[in-house]
């Protein structure tokens, strides 16, 4: 048998995990359209006609395996947390949890709780009264597929707000285009690129007063927070240009790697982009 570097059993661990997050993707946005909610824009669909309960178990266990090296390295007993949380969303989706979060949260037993509080890393204790359905939601959902209900820009766990890129609102092929241009990058250097993404959010809630000095902050949750990325015509595009621009106006005071990595990515980006675009 011919074998190439395309073997499957060649899949780097950043490839098969890259795989295990789109498998829940696509699995719990068809959970979620079910309960009537959207689910990651760029989901595909479901293939296998096997029944969602098995997709379901299926997909979760093919994550966290592969999490066991990484997110749950330092978990006590991580296997038998990992089998309860298993069984827990399988109960979630048998019983109405996606469509009524809170009111699933709290039937659960206090050993129960401290499962899901476990497999999200929360430091304190889960009150669920105090959750808005977004953070409710995503406690029944397995990290790397949790969702931006409210299209903020951030996701929700419990009562903390997270950053990431792609996250569910973003366009199939905008996420598509970031995966190729931070292909074969480790962890940490594509977390640094996830969050140059995600700058524009940020930074419209930073607010200056008349001298250009910090007046004040808009914390999530508050009416005023804004998401400039939710904007139909908001375009990645214009924003790789601009960041390409910045590259270029302060060359002569960033680092020549940091340049010459950051001019790389934004231009094959911005290329992917384009290309998806004419496709």
């Amino acid at each position: 048998m011919e074998i190439s570097d395309t073997t499957p059993a060649f899949r780097t661990l950043q490839q098969r995990r890259l795989d295990a997050e789109h498998s829940l993707q696509n699995v719990f946005s068809e959970v979620l359209a079910g309960a009537g909610h959207a689910g990651y824009a760029s989901a595909e669909p479901l293939e296998s006609d096997e029944p969602l309960p098995t997709q379901i178990q299926e997909s979760w266990d093919g994550w966290f395996q592969l999490e066991l090296q990484g997110r749950y390295r330092t978990t006590e007993a991580p296997r038998e947390l990992g089998k309860q949380y298993g069984e827990l969303i399988q109960n979630a989706y048998e019983n109405g949890g996606y469509v009524a979060p809170k009111a699933y949260l709290s039937s659960l037993s206090k050993d129960e709780m401290a499962v899901v509080q476990g497999i999200h890393h929360l430091a304190n204790p889960i009150q669920v009264d105090s959750l808005s359905e977004e953070g409710a939601m995503n406690l029944l959902i397995p990290p790397a597929a949790q969702v931006d209900m409210n299209r903020d820009g951030l996701t929700q766990s419990g009562a903390a707000w997270g950053l990431r890129f792609p996250d569910s609102t973003t366009p199939k092929p905008v996420a598509q285009a970031f995966e190729a241009a931070t292909e074969g990058m480790d962890w940490g250097e594509r977390g640094l690129y996830e969050l140059q993404m995600k700058l524009p959010t940020l930074l419209a809630n930073f607010h200056v007063d008349e001298s250009g000095a910090f007046a004040y902050q808009v914390e999530p949750g508050d009416p005023r927070f804004v998401n400039p990325m939710a904007d139909p015509e908001y375009s990645y595009v214009d924003y790789a240009d601009s960041y390409l621009s910045y590259l270029e106006a302060f060359k002569s005071r960033i680092d020549p790697i940091q340049y010459a990595n950051g001019k790389a990515f934004w231009t094959d980006f911005q290329n992917e982009l384009i290309a998806n675009e004419a496709s």
